[in-house]
């Protein structure tokens, strides 16, 4: 089978997160760097992955790199590859770019100047003109230090776009942050797992899918699933690899709570449509009325961190009744996503560790406060990545 290079791109500080997934998915070898994770595999891997990855943005495949310092050898340098051993007669092919530390430092006209590069290859090998009204083959250039790095966007659309969410709250968290908070925490289905503000519910969902071992891009397509170069039967085989690896078994609880109805309803027809409504308990409820008899579970939160004068200071008097009703809870385990460095001084308690994480552009600290282990801990259970 054809061998390849692929790179699984991710939020910035996330990279041990998707590199730990592309080993359990059977890519030990890589080379991680700044919001990426570089690996060669067979083309088997491009549905594996799409279908599997839960914390990557997206999978590209590389079709070249090449020195760049002007237009010329820029333009050269995509005209030479093999283009069309990916992209068909009919294709379309819109660029997306980014450049960084590179004397080529206008993406608008680097966007440009590659799609005539690419075109004027394709139309002497096909020998005709492009009507450009076929399957969907995206282009990626990734200059940096003045050296590009030419990719086809296997994904399509982000691979947070799980295909469950057709509404969101105010201040959505991306799938794919949700699942990496639950990947940073020491949470797993053998124990109970709590989010107090969830909002439309996807920390709980993303932890029942993890718990169900659903995969994560069961719901949605990709733009490769219909490149003439991947054939269609492992696309076929994957799917079915997946749904039939689905865990129907029992786990512990899910519980959700948040003070908006309106949410909520979002929340229960989100996990509705992600198959997980069965395993998720959601409940109307003020954070000041939490409470819990279970031991050894996990909260992992996005609580509200505000941005104007007045939603900061109701946002600190949550942090604070939050700490309050937990205060007793020394067998728990906290995960804790906020937008503010002065969190731990309304929560009134240090961290056991601090991991800087991007919330979009945002910039967010993920506190975590270990509590108690388990007495008779299992040697697999998960600890953060570090």
């Amino acid at each position: 089978m054809k061998q390849v290079t692929l790179t699984a791109t991710t939020a910035f500080g996330l990279e041990a997160v998707v590199g730990r997934e592309l080993a359990q998915l059977g890519y030990p070898e890589q080379q991680k760097a700044d919001g990426r994770v570089n690996f060669h595999a067979d083309l088997s891997a491009i549905p594996r992955c799409n279908l599997h990855l839960r914390v990557a943005n997206r999978l590209l495949l590389k079709i070249g790199e090449f020195p760049a310092p002007d237009f010329d050898a820029y333009f050269d340098g995509i005209r030479d590859l093999p283009w069309e051993e990916w992209i068909p007669a009919d294709a379309r092919f819109p660029v997306t770019g980014s450049s960084q530390k590179s004397q080529l430092h206008s993406v608008p006209a680097c966007q440009g100047m590659a799609k005539k590069a690419i075109a004027q290859r394709l139309e002497r090998v096909y020998d005709r003109t492009l009507p450009e009204t076929g399957i969907l083959c995206p282009v990626h250039f990734d200059l940096r230090h003045d050296t590009c790095s030419l990719y086809l966007n296997t994904s399509g659309d982000g691979l947070h776009k799980r295909g469950y969410r057709e509404q969101a709250g105010e201040a959505p968290l991306r799938e794919t942050l949700a699942a990496a908070l639950l990947q940073l925490s020491v949470w797993n289905r053998e124990r109970p797992l709590i989010d107090p503000f969830c909002g439309s519910g996807t920390i709980a969902i993303e932890a029942a899918l993890i718990a169900r071992n659903r995969a994560s891009g069961l719901l949605r397509g990709f733009a490769s699933e219909k490149w003439p170069a991947i054939p269609a039967e492992l696309w076929l085989q994957h799917r079915s690899e997946a749904i039939a690896g689905i865990n129907h078994g029992d786990c512990e609880p899910i519980l959700a709570s948040d003070i908006d109805p309106r949410v909520l309803r979002t929340a229960r027809d989100n996990a509705k449509r992600a198959g997980v409504d069965d395993i998720i308990h959601f409940q109307q409820q003020d954070v000041a009325s939490l409470s819990t008899k279970r031991k050894y579970g996990c909260l992992v939160t996005n609580p509200p961190y505000g941005q104007r004068l007045n939603d900061v200071q109701q946002a600190q008097e949550l942090w604070t009744t939050l700490a309050r009703v937990t205060q007793d809870w020394s067998t728990w385990s906290q995960f804790i996503l906020v937008g503010s460095r002065e969190f731990e001084r309304f929560y009134g308690r240090k961290a056991t560790r601090r991991r800087k994480l991007y919330n979009g552009t945002l910039e967010c600290t993920y506190y975590q406060f270990l509590g108690d282990k388990p007495p008779a801990m299992d040697r697999t259970e998960p600890r953060p990545v570090s």
